[in-house]
């Protein structure tokens, strides 16, 4: 009978594609907070997260629901709530005096211009400190949701002969 196995058995949240050690080793080694940013269905979800030896602390959150409050009136999943989040966090980071921060995007896929990035560029925009590219952040035109404007009115368009000629 063997003492020790051939096999090591890898962290529960590595096996189950939740946690990237090696990134996650990099981020908390640069000793700065961390700009957390993760997406639902329905919301996104910011955070300003220190690390400590006891655990990670939070200290800046908030969701894109909160948009409501400001007469948010569409969707809070889309590339102009995201920005408008972004924005929001880094006013709130710098009333808590937290002037800079490092992106935390954790298993999402780095696509050019997606939520994430739009996301930061609030932030940036808020006057937090984040170094970006900016070849990956989103342009003025999809912040502002022209994109979902036009594609929205020409859907209409052919919807509305669809039915009037049927």
């Amino acid at each position: 009978m063997k003492l020790s196995p051939k096999y090591k058995m890898q962290f529960k949240r590595r096996r189950l594609g939740k946690t990237d050690y090696q990134r996650r080793f990099r981020l908390l080694s640069s000793d700065k907070p961390r700009l957390v940013v993760r997406r639902s269905l329905n919301y996104i979800t910011v955070q300003i997260v220190k690390a400590d030896k006891k655990g990670d602390v939070i200290l800046a959150g908030l969701t894109s629901k909160q948009l409501k409050k400001f007469n948010w009136k569409f969707a809070c999943d889309n590339l102009p709530a995201a920005y408008l989040t972004g924005l929001l966090i880094g006013k709130l980071s710098l009333k808590r005096k937290i002037n800079e921060a490092i992106l935390d995007s954790g298993l999402y896929q780095s696509t050019k211009g997606n939520r994430i990035y739009a996301t930061v560029k609030g932030a940036v925009d808020a006057g937090l400190n984040i170094s970006i590219g900016e070849d990956v952040l989103p342009s003025e035109e999809r912040i502002k949701g022209k994109h979902i404007s036009d594609t929205v009115e020409k859907e209409f368009d052919n919807v509305k002969e669809k039915i009037l000629s049927g």
